[in-house]
């Protein structure tokens, strides 16, 4: 079992070469096939520009974006060629209309194993780069891969596992479709932090979910942290540092987007602090 189809989308020119290498070199690990969408995105807010304007701001945006795509294309092709003929990719490019940018998105997301992206968030990120990372999620319904912002080697990631787990519909969506990475790792950490207790599993939190991995040859364990710190984002990261893993498996957005994206929450502040690519599902 393995990821045969995977996509990355780039809008970035200058992110567009370590994104895609990344994603290279986990796409000829699991002996697969990586599909790139050079993204250009036209900002255009017609309804908010003076009367007589439109025209002028909507050709000055379709032409900054498709000078964005020009560029992104060129970013991803030079990359490619570092790797040679053993890696098996296509690439396409695409202007999208900011509203419709999850439409886009999706449509390309729903056909792929994984979707790897880069982190959207950070001093120097586009806004759009977090509504890529929702719409292949949520409407393209894929798991997708967030990279950190170092460079990754593909072939090396997914050795030492932890799973966040919470019981919730999200995380259990995410473990399985980790189930390529997780039955390859030398270590997986089920870790469950101030367990309810009166909860489903309060006499053995995690039990009957590391027996599920177990049976597929997972190499599994159960950890169970207390709430020390007042973000249970921040005993998630001190964890992952503390066993030294190398991916996190989550389930993301629990409360609404809305709500995550206002008050903030263990989806938003894990990437935000992201040193380790996080895989998520919905």
């Amino acid at each position: 079992m393995a990821y045969k189809s995977l996509l990355t989308i780039c809008a970035d020119p200058t992110r567009a070469p370590q994104t895609f290498a990344s994603a290279a070199s986990l796409a000829m690990a699991q002996d697969g096939h990586l599909d790139a969408l050079a993204l250009g995105v036209d900002r255009t807010q017609v309804g908010y520009s003076y009367v007589g304007a439109s025209a002028a701001i909507i050709q000055i945006s379709q032409e900054r974006a498709t000078s964005d795509v020009k560029a992104v294309e060129a970013a991803i092709r030079a990359a490619a060629d570092q790797f040679g003929p053993s890696l098996r990719w296509s690439s396409e490019g695409a202007l999208a209309m900011i509203g419709g940018l999850a439409d886009l998105v999706a449509l390309r997301s729903r056909f792929a194993d994984l979707v790897v992206l880069a982190k959207p968030y950070g001093d120097k990120h586009s806004d759009e780069e977090e509504a890529i990372v929702e719409a292949a999620m949520f409407e393209g319904q894929s798991p997708v891969l967030v990279l950190p912002d170092a460079p990754i080697d593909g072939a090396n990631i997914g050795k030492r596992i932890v799973i966040a787990w919470n019981q919730s519909r999200e995380a259990m969506n995410a473990i399985r479709r980790a189930l390529p990475f997780l039955k390859k790792a030398d270590q997986v950490w089920i870790t469950i932090i101030d367990p309810p207790q009166h909860g489903a599993e309060r006499s053995d939190p995690g039990g009957a979910l590391c027996q599920m991995l177990v049976r597929h040859g997972v190499k599994a364990e159960v950890s169970v942290l207390a709430r020390t710190m007042p973000r249970i984002s921040d005993v998630l990261a001190r964890h992952v540092r503390d066993v030294d893993a190398d991916m996190l498996v989550m389930g993301a957005y629990g409360h609404s987007r809305f709500r995550e994206a206002i008050l903030g929450g263990a989806t938003r502040h894990m990437l935000e602090g992201a040193e380790i690519p996080v895989f998520m599902a919905h």
